[in-house]
């Protein structure tokens, strides 16, 4: 049995240290996981259960960013209000459903910076209408994730700096002590509503100072132990 047309490739992402590169199997993220966010979004921080939302897991949503490089992605259609959100991002290397908080660590692989690259305007016009947010969340070029540190090098990451600069202007700032859901916290809730697998993706949420981006700028997010990524706004 042959299928009617090529099936796409799995996405592979860089690993430090490796020529081996991680596929990735479904990008989840968490959505409103800082206070201060949180508030710069209308919304009470309170530790409320938390919220999920996905991104394709295609080599049109999802962009590499390899050590030292700077890459280009498109400004997107339909938007006149394209949003950046730095976030660390936890890989998934073992499986699992119900997972207890202590154990989750145990379920982690590697991490890595990311950005969940927003059309504000098209999430906002969802959310009135109480409408998903795919438009504003799920699309093309929207997940780039840079180099993962494996776990045996990083150890857990339960605080350090998170940082995200515009042209070398820092917007967002915070540490990812402050998350309210910590990353394991995420990882066990999660697990109750979908079976994990190796090569998930989560995106853990992002501090406060989200804004706009245009054309031409460039975004670098640092995360203290882990490589920095860049890329320009085309």
């Amino acid at each position: 049995m042959s299928f009617v047309f090529s099936p796409p490739a799995v996405v592979g992402l860089p690993i430090a240290g490796s020529t081996d590169l991680f596929p990735v199997r479904r990008v989840y993220c968490v959505g409103r996981n800082y206070a201060a966010h949180a508030r710069e979004m209308g919304f009470d921080p309170d530790r409320e259960p938390p919220f999920f939302f996905c991104k394709p897991n295609d080599d049109a949503s999802i962009v590499p960013v390899p050590a030292g490089d700077t890459v280009g992605i498109p400004y997107p259609g339909q938007t006149a209000n394209y949003h950046f959100e730095a976030e660390l991002v936890a890989m998934i290397g073992r499986g699992g459903r119900d997972i207890a908080i202590e154990d989750a660590a145990a379920h982690i692989c590697g991490y890595a910076a990311g950005l969940d690259m927003t059309r504000r305007d098209l999430q906002m016009k969802m959310r009135e209408q109480g409408r998903p947010w795919e438009i504003g969340k799920a699309f093309d070029f929207s997940a780039p994730v840079g180099v993962i540190r494996p776990l045996a090098e990083a150890g857990e990451i339960v605080s350090g700096a998170i940082v995200l600069e515009v042209d070398g202007e820092v917007r967002q700032k915070s540490d990812l002590r402050h998350l309210i859901w910590s990353v394991n916290e995420v990882i066990a809730h999660l697990s109750t509503l979908f079976a994990l697998q190796p090569g998930d993706l989560i995106f853990t949420g992002t501090p406060e100072g989200v804004g706009a981006v245009r054309p031409g700028q460039t975004l670098t997010v640092r995360i203290d132990g882990l490589e920095p990524i860049t890329v320009r706004i085309d």
